[in-house]
């Protein structure tokens, strides 16, 4: 069964859950323009904006951007050009920005740029690109990932997988200035993930700990927020699935799209024992049982593009996966209700805290992926 024959069979619930996103959403867009949520607290979206350099605060405008892409509506395009607005405080504190500076503003000003032409939005977006090439180690060949958390800590070597899905900014800010440095950075990244997070069997290293004086020296691994050093963080396995497909995208470097294709499967592999619902960590102990339904959202983004990258039974395969992952976690882990902010349920920060609760980038990777399925071909990365 071919592409297109796939998304007729599956049409009806496609525009369903797009209609329900929309009904939803221009009422939340209202409600919370002036906030930047995370999570809800009694149904209601809480508010990021005392902590303005959280790596997630970029989620909330970036969704509306989408909203907007697939309906039109002014709504969503005040909040998020609102949300852009609020994030500008984090340049005010830039020796607390780290290297998810592409969540912030990657998905939020470059989109708007894109779409609108505004300058402003550009130059916010070139001015975190720039921060994001700057943590760049050129004796370690890396982007750091985390400045030190508390006194004491050496993180100077540490590099994690989420990066992948930072890396666009810098492939975009490449094409915008014509000069290739940026892609530079982000191809070297790359290839260090694909070599020291990509494990044989398509599983990940959610930390790996460098050498910060030496090239491509691995010191070690961290079980960061999965459940142990060894195990796979499902979220880790979907950034990177997601993360080599678009730098497939950007570059149409066979190596990226094969290292996602790696990890598809073994991503695919896994949720499949569970009845398409992602477990938290898929080498976790078999009680108690951990979800965490952003990895799901995030995987069928990555899913539905290496899709179009493929042929036959291969497509079918990686098309069938991200829908049958959508539509389990919708019937089991969406919220509808006017009494809930949020939609997608089961998200889980880590291992250790913060299990099964509304995370907002659970609400925009479903969205996304939804979107895909529309048929709409913008790339917000």
């Amino acid at each position: 069964m071919g592409y297109k024959s796939i998304i007729d069979k599956n049409r009806e619930w496609i525009d369903e859950v797009w209609n329900k996103l929309d009904e939803k959403l221009s009422r939340t867009a209202v409600k919370s323009r002036y906030k930047i949520p995370y999570t809800t607290v009694n149904g209601e979206h809480d508010d990021h904006k005392d902590t303005i350099n959280k790596w997630t605060n970029g989620f909330w405008g970036g969704l509306m951007w989408l909203m907007y892409i697939g309906t039109g509506k002014e709504c969503y395009k005040l909040t998020a050009e609102e949300s852009e607005c609020m994030l500008d405080k984090a340049f005010g504190k830039m020796a607390k920005l780290h290297h998810d500076v592409g969540f912030l503003w990657h998905i939020t000003s470059g989109v708007d740029y894109r779409l609108t032409g505004n300058e402003d939005s550009k130059n916010r977006t070139l001015i975190a690109a720039m921060c994001l090439a700057g943590r760049y180690n050129v004796e370690g060949n890396f982007i750091r990932a985390w400045n030190a958390m508390w006194q004491g800590e050496d993180t100077t070597g540490w590099t994690i997988i989420d990066t992948m899905m930072n890396l666009p900014l810098l492939y975009w800010a490449s094409g915008e200035l014509g000069d290739d440095r940026f892609k530079y950075i982000a191809v070297r990244h790359a290839d260090m993930a694909m070599r020291d997070h990509v494990r044989k069997d398509g599983s990940v290293n959610h930390i790996v700990v460098h050498d910060p004086t030496k090239p491509d020296t691995v010191l070690g691994t961290r079980a960061g927020q999965g459940y142990s050093e060894g195990s796979c963080w499902s979220r880790g396995d979907a950034w990177a699935l997601y993360g080599f497909a678009i730098s497939y995208i950007h570059t149409h470097e066979e190596r990226y799209l094969e290292t996602s294709k790696k990890v598809a499967d073994y991503f695919i592999a896994e949720t499949e024992k569970t009845g398409w619902l992602p477990r938290l960590d898929f080498r976790q102990p078999e009680t108690p049982v951990y979800y965490d339904s952003t990895a799901g959202a995030i995987a069928a983004c990555g899913l539905i593009e290496l899709a179009k990258f493929s042929e036959g039974k291969e497509q079918e395969k990686y098309l069938s996966a991200a829908i049958n992952i959508l539509q389990t976690m919708e019937k089991n882990w969406c919220d509808w209700s006017e009494t809930e902010d949020s939609i997608l349920q089961m998200g889980s920060l880590m291992y250790e805290r913060e299990q099964h609760m509304p995370i907002i980038y659970g609400d925009y990777f479903f969205a996304e992926a939804i979107l895909k399925l529309k048929g709409n071909e913008f790339l917000p990365w």
